[in-house]
């Protein structure tokens, strides 16, 4: 993620597509279950239509897409990609920054009460929700976005440390309590910790131990599973950068505590880079999450104001097409210098247009009301 910013014929295209995937072998989808035994029976639904999906295709998903998007905000129903493509997202990102400090907005300005109406909204239209949290740390007092060494360790062996960032956990607790509406069964793809082979937040590589962190990660699905008795939430592990199978699972904290295999990756300048390592990361993405029987996603993507015209059907979508992949999270539309998918007139609409009418793209037209209740 982007700190402060938010960090041939049709029908020849498919035919290579399916081709493609054939050649993969696809995890067994009767043994697909959640890691938490006592997930909702919505939850359990979800969990396995995600992997049943990931036959059909990958479901296109946009952060804050209802909250904002370019040269506007809180206007009911409105949706950069739903104006661009005609069709909503079928995946919604959203996070809880400032949370923990009691603020009525996160930390884009969006109003958490609005939130919940808007994970209800989508919960209601057929949609995923997914939520990241980049949380203050809560031994030094500083954001995300800090690199002290040893406020892990801190949190998990000092009671002062570990009662504040409990009572955090209560917070969020209480926020996907209220998320829920009247319904109680909205489950929710929760991504702790992401990015975490990276060196740029306080729970990174380069601020504590995979000991520690796999510790850490344990003892916040236990806590809201134990002792807060959340049993709709799906757990995402979403790496930063890796270069091997090692160096993404160094500190994965075990499959009871998993769900979704994901990473978070970002194209800049360097197109050719981005490439590369894309088509690297996913491959052994998918090795992983099929060794491990995990839904495979690719949690954050984009490229900042898509100054390529042709990006999202020339560079993106050839290097996803060979892959399992349940959902792409593309990051936020903020303003005209700071945006991840087109707006109206924007260069790239035309071709990014092209890849919603790919078939192997999913929006929330492709994605069924009943995928939290019945078998897709």
């Amino acid at each position: 993620m982007i700190k402060n910013g938010y960090h041939v014929m049709k029908a020849g295209i498919f035919a290579s597509s399916i081709l493609i995937i054939s050649l993969i072998p696809a995890c067994s989808r009767s043994q697909v279950m959640p890691s938490d035994k006592n997930a909702t029976a919505e939850t359990v639904m979800l969990y396995q239509n995600l992997a049943r999906l990931t036959d059909k295709g990958i479901m296109f998903g946009h952060q804050d897409d209802l909250a904002y998007g370019v040269g506007w905000k809180n206007i009911p129903g409105k949706s950069d990609v739903k104006e661009v493509t005609g069709e909503y997202p079928a995946v919604y990102g959203w996070d809880l920054g400032s949370l923990e400090r009691d603020s009525l907005d996160n930390f884009d300005g969006v109003n958490f009460q609005q939130m919940t109406a808007f994970i209800q909204e989508t919960y209601k239209r057929g949609g995923i929700n997914t939520i990241s949290w980049h949380l203050n740390d809560p031994v030094t007092g500083k954001t995300a976005w800090s690199t002290p060494l040893g406020s892990v360790n801190a949190i998990l062996n000092d009671a002062k440390y570990k009662s504040v960032y409990v009572s955090w956990l209560d917070k969020f607790a209480f926020f996907i309590l209220k998320a829920q509406g009247n319904d109680k069964g909205v489950p929710i793809i929760y991504r702790p910790f992401h990015e975490h082979t990276g060196n740029w937040f306080w729970w990174g590589k380069s601020s504590c131990t995979p000991g520690e962190f796999k510790a850490l990660w344990k003892f916040t699905v236990d806590y809201l599973r134990n002792e807060k008795h959340l049993h709709n939430l799906l757990f995402a592990y979403s790496a930063g950068p890796y270069t091997t199978e090692n160096e993404l699972m160094d500190r994965y904290p075990g499959d009871d505590y998993v769900d979704v295999i994901g990473t978070d990756i970002y194209c800049d300048s360097n197109v050719n880079y981005f490439v590369q390592d894309i088509k690297k990361r996913l491959e052994i993405l998918n090795t992983v999450a099929k060794k491990h029987n995990k839904i495979p996603a690719l949690t954050e993507v984009g490229y900042e104001n898509v100054p390529q015209a042709d990006w999202w059907t020339k560079v993106l979508l050839p290097e996803l097409l060979p892959y399992k992949l349940s959902y792409m999270l593309v990051w936020r539309n903020w303003k005209t210098e700071h945006f991840f998918v087109p707006y109206k007139g924007q260069i790239s609409e035309e071709d990014f247009k092209q890849l919603y009418r790919h078939p192997r793209t999913l929006f929330q037209k492709d994605v069924s009301k009943k995928i939290y209740r019945k078998k897709l």
